[in-house]
Order: C-alpha cells, then sequence, then structure tokens
C-alpha cells in the first residue's frame, strides 16, 4: 500500500548523519494532491540560499516489481512540468523482478535450468534499455528528462551494492563544491574516492604548477 510520509519531515540515519533525507508519498493513478505537494516542496527548496536547507539531488524511484509497469499521469507531469535545476536521478528499483520474466522465458524457448539463471540478468538489462521505461524518460517528448536513471537489483539481499548510484549522483550534480561534498560524506566507495582525486584534482595541481 501507499506509504504515509511527509516530505517536509526530514530523516537522518545515525549510520551517517552527513545525508538528510525527504520521502514523499508515491504519485498514485489521478492522483492530483501528491504531485501538487511534492513540486511545492522542491520549488521552495530550490530557491533557498542557505545549502543546509536546498534539494541537492532527486532520487526517482520506479519499481519493476510491478507487471507491465507504466508511468502514472502525475509521473508523466513530474518529468515535464518540474524544472528546477535540481538533478533527477532515476531508481529502477527490485530490477531484479526482470529476471524472473526472463528466467521464465528462457526456460520455457527449451534452456536448462542452469542456463536460464545465468543468461536472465543479460537478457533483462537488453530487453529493458529499449523497453517503454526508458523510451519514455528520453522522448523528444518530454522536455524535463533525468540526468540519467541506475537499475538497482538484489538491494535487500546481503552485500546489496549502492555504488552505481552513489557514482550516479556524484555525476549528476551541477555544482564542484557540491560534488566535493558528497564524495567526502558517502562512506561505502573508496575506488569512487580515489577516482575523483585523480579525474578531477590532479589535473588542476598539474595545471597551477605548470603556471
Amino acid at each position: 500500500q501507499q506509504g504515509l510520509h511527509d516530505i517536509e519531515n526530514a530523516m537522518v540515519f545515525d549510520s551517517n548523519r552527513g545525508f538528510i533525507f525527504h520521502d514523499s508519498r508515491g504519485f498514485e493513478a489521478g492522483g492530483e494532491s501528491e504531485f501538487n505537494e511534492v513540486k511545492s516542496f522542491i520549488v521552495s527548496c530550490s530557491k533557498e540560499r542557505d545549502l543546509r536547507e536546498q534539494i541537492h539531488a532527486i532520487w526517482y524511484c520506479i519499481p519493476m516489481d510491478e507487471e507491465c509497469r507504466s508511468f502514472t499521469a502525475a509521473e508523466v507531469k513530474f518529468f515535464s512540468q518540474c524544472d528546477t535545476g535540481i538533478p533527477v536521478i532515476v531508481l529502477f528499483t527490485k530490477f531484479d523482478a526482470l529476471y524472473d520474466v526472463e528466467f521464465a522465458k528462457l526456460r520455457s524457448s527449451g534452456a536448462s535450468r542452469k542456463d536460464a539463471k545465468e543468461l536472465a540478468p543479460k537478457r533483462a538489462m537488453e530487453s529493458f534499455v529499449d523497453g517503454p521505461q526508458v523510451r519514455l524518460l528520453y522522448s523528444k517528448d518530454n522536455r524535463r528528462p533525468p540526468k540519467c536513471h541506475v537499475c538497482l537489483p538484489d538491494m535487500d539481499k546481503d552485500g546489496a551494492n549502492c555504488g552505481p548510484l552513489i557514482e550516479s549522483t556524484v555525476e549528476a550534480l551541477n555544482d564542484e563544491v557540491l560534488t566535493q561534498l558528497m564524495i567526502s560524506t558517502q562512506r561505502t566507495n573508496l575506488e569512487l574516492c580515489i577516482k575523483y582525486a585523480v579525474e578531477r584534482q590532479l589535473p588542476k595541481f598539474y595545471f597551477d604548477g605548470c603556471q
């Protein structure tokens, strides 16, 4: 069922108090009030001058465990009207649900259980790339496409990897200061810290040293 969340309430976790989250209610079919509430909050935060009161990135979650998942009218409106300059990263959560779909297709076509299990993730990604969700997000009719999208499977399992999400968020940020804050605040991806230092910082030091 739809969660009862107040987007105005900030959530901070003891494991890393450097991140502050705001969780909105999902957009139900025909849910005009939910859309207006989210849009109002985003617009309000985009006008804040205090860095601590701003929203720096939006993670828009779309669960893929719903059969024939399609965008609601409110979601289409979000990507066409919420233009505040805040980068949006679409998260296709529960992506492993598509593995089961491809597994069943492979089994019905005669593949062994072992082969079907090994091939299903690759087939799921291949079919998803040309699927209706991706086409709609980046279509010419969508005037406010997201910065990028990330597919997140198996996030309910031990050792779940959110590295692609962190890295995509860093790449989507529009400000160098925010990028540095994100890099320093996240604690799970040491490789990202090294990559950032090498790709962004060393060239600056080298250039300064050549003056």
